[in-house]
């Protein structure tokens, strides 16, 4: 799957169903209300005549005379759904202005310049106006709503186990977005490691045979003081993780594989498994990978500069008792 392919599935999944999620629990989704009977729709009232729309900016003129912004080089298509964007949401700052009107007049606001930077990047990546409206406002909205309350093993964690941000992610061996995503949440974590405290917690999913095997020898490995190993070991093999194949890639991390296969015969760890699953649960994720910044749900696509940004923001509403930092 393309770099672009799996960027523009996450976008659309998140804008479309705001979980941000690319391996879900079930791998078909049912109609809504399948064999339901219709009730029979009234005859709609004729709508008032409206009056002609005003005529809407040229993208050139909206996007440009921004103080510090450049997005000329942006596609022409994508040039107009960021105008859109501009001309449509409202700065999340506090001002009365919309985001475009912000970046001109409001030029100390500091949100309005990572919004835009973060819907540019959007916009690039192929999504649509709506989407990103969708995506912006579930961000900014989730900084309000209930922290969840997590379980972390430190063993599953990188990082200063006294940092401000703790991001725990929900992952399945076999999800193949989950792959896509390790390389980045991992360099994330290395280079902000005095800020970041990263930690793994898994979450087979039922569509993915054998990802609770996998689930299982990884907490094993854990135990042996080479989950890390083990855990990049899965994801490298990811095309084969069945049960037989796990004591060898077992052996390949410095790990008796044979004390692996006779594990895999019972059902050691199978009860902590179940214990990160139901935190899952509990926390209603649907798929996987699914990411909590200090228990915060982060809904986006886990790339460089959006969680660049994420932790940027974490820190800051951190730093000013649960609130944005005044302008």
């Amino acid at each position: 799957m393309s770099s672009y392919c799996w960027k523009r599935a996450v976008l659309l999944l998140a804008a479309t169903s705001l979980t941000g999620l690319a391996c879900t629990k079930n791998p078909e989704v049912a109609p809504a209300d399948k064999g339901a009977a219709t009730p029979q729709a009234a005859a709609p009232t004729p709508a008032p005549t409206a009056p002609p729309a005003a005529p809407q900016a040229s993208p050139g003129a909206v996007l440009t005379g921004i103080p510090g912004m450049d997005f000329s080089s942006l596609p022409p298509a994508a040039q107009r759904e960021l105008a859109s964007v501009l001309s449509d949401e409202f700065c999340y700052c506090g001002c009365p202005h919309t985001l475009g009107a912000c970046l001109k007049q409001h030029t100390g606001c500091k949100h309005a310049k990572k919004m835009a930077r973060m819907a540019a990047s959007f916009v690039a990546d192929g999504a649509a106006a709506t989407e990103v409206i969708n995506l912006l406002s579930q961000y900014y909205a989730s900084f309000r709503e209930p922290r969840v309350e997590l379980k972390v093993d430190p063993r599953m964690c990188m990082g200063d186990a006294n940092a401000p941000v703790t991001v725990a992610e929900f992952s399945d061996f076999e999800c193949p977005y989950c792959a896509k995503a390790r390389p980045l949440l991992e360099e994330f974590a290395k280079k902000n490691a005095s800020k970041v405290r990263f930690c793994y917690l898994p979450f087979p999913l039922p569509m993915h045979p054998n990802a609770i095997p996998a689930g299982r020898s990884v907490l094993w490995a854990r135990d042996q003081g080479k989950f890390w190993e083990m855990h990049d070991a899965l994801f490298s093999n990811q095309q084969n993780l069945s049960p037989a194949a796990l004591p060898g890639i077992a052996d390949k991390v410095g790990l008796p594989g044979a004390k692996l296969t006779e594990l895999l015969k019972g059902d050691t760890y199978k009860q902590e498994l179940d214990g990160f699953k139901a935190q899952g649960n509990a926390a209603n994720i649907t798929g996987t990978p699914s990411l909590f910044f200090n228990g915060r749900r982060f809904q986006l696509p886990p790339e460089p500069d959006v969680l660049s940004q994420s932790l940027e923001d974490e820190l800051e509403w951190r730093a000013n008792n649960n609130a944005w930092a005044a302008d």
